[in-house]
């Protein structure tokens, strides 16, 4: 499949606009979000977010329980369409694509495509009703790949890498572990290399020996792939090994944005303050 077709802007739409005037840096930007509210209630979800996001940096999205982390996270994917505001997202070098201007066959391409996302369970990003090879092969066959002999030696290539025996190709994923789920979960997103790769809380309710094989497995293929990735997690110490930047949100707002060693070890805001204190004091 022509990835460049089958992502070209429909006629007569006009979500795609030139990057004459822009600096250099804002040409060579992947995502930007520009004021995006959605809104369940006061507070409730995400308001007034604008940020950047480049090629190869990892973005963490952190704060309590209910500061709309996951509400923005949804938006950012293309899931939950916003209120008010714009997701920008640059498509190779033949311009910005308004995400929610776009048609919805587009965004659903992108997800299947050039994008992924990694849920929190497992089980939501897997299809449990079939083996763990046609759970990573599924990606593939989107982007067009038709020959069996090549999507098989594909899958059990990705099965080492996230380290699972690749003996189980022909497992269904019901029968694994929780944290082999989203370590499939994980091959079944990075096989279509894609561009950018959404996070919700990927070690949320793992015991903390799988946690920690999780968290390296993933450090090592965002670095290797060179994947950008939009982070959403609760847990510090996660963000500071995987993320370069943070965005920290309270009462659907962010209050305070910057580096990750600069915001964990110098935090300026009160409420960032206290989300590192609290974890030193745990």
């Amino acid at each position: 499949m022509n990835m460049n077709a089958a992502l070209a802007p429909a006629a007569g739409l006009s979500e795609w606009f030139p990057e004459e005037g822009e600096d250099r840096r804002a040409r060579q930007a992947l995502m930007r979000a520009e004021g995006v509210t959605r809104l369940f209630g006061p507070e409730k979800g995400c308001q007034d977010i604008s940020f950047t996001l480049y090629p190869g940096e990892v973005l963490g999205l952190v704060g309590e329980s209910g500061s709309g982390k996951s509400t923005l996270l949804s938006v950012l994917s293309g899931r939950t369409p916003p209120d008010r505001g714009r997701v920008h997202y640059r498509k190779d070098d033949s311009g910005w694509l308004d995400v929610y201007q776009a048609e919805e066959a587009v965004r659903r391409r992108l997800l299947r495509t050039e994008w992924g996302f990694v849920e929190q369970n497992p089980r939501d990003g897997l299809r449990m009703s079939v083996s763990a090879g046609a759970n990573i092969g599924e990606r593939l066959m989107a982007q067009g790949l038709r020959h069996y002999g090549q999507l098989r030696r594909t899958a059990l290539d990705w099965l080492r890498q996230v380290e699972i025996d690749a003996a189980r190709i022909d497992d269904a994923p019901q029968s694994f572990s929780g944290g082999m789920q989203q370590r499939l979960q994980i091959a079944r997103n990075l096989v279509s290399s894609p561009r950018l790769v959404f996070m919700d809380e990927p070690t949320g309710g793992l015991d903390v020996s799988v946690q920690a094989r999780i968290l390296d497995l993933l450090r090592g293929l965002v670095r290797e792939l060179g994947l950008s990735v939009i982070l959403v997690t609760h847990d510090l110490a996660v963000a500071r090994l995987l993320a370069d930047r943070l965005l920290v949100m309270r009462r659907s707002r962010i209050v305070e944005s910057g580096l990750t060693d600069q915001i964990l070890d110098d935090p300026q805001h009160p409420y960032s303050q206290l989300l590192v204190s609290s974890v030193l004091q745990a």
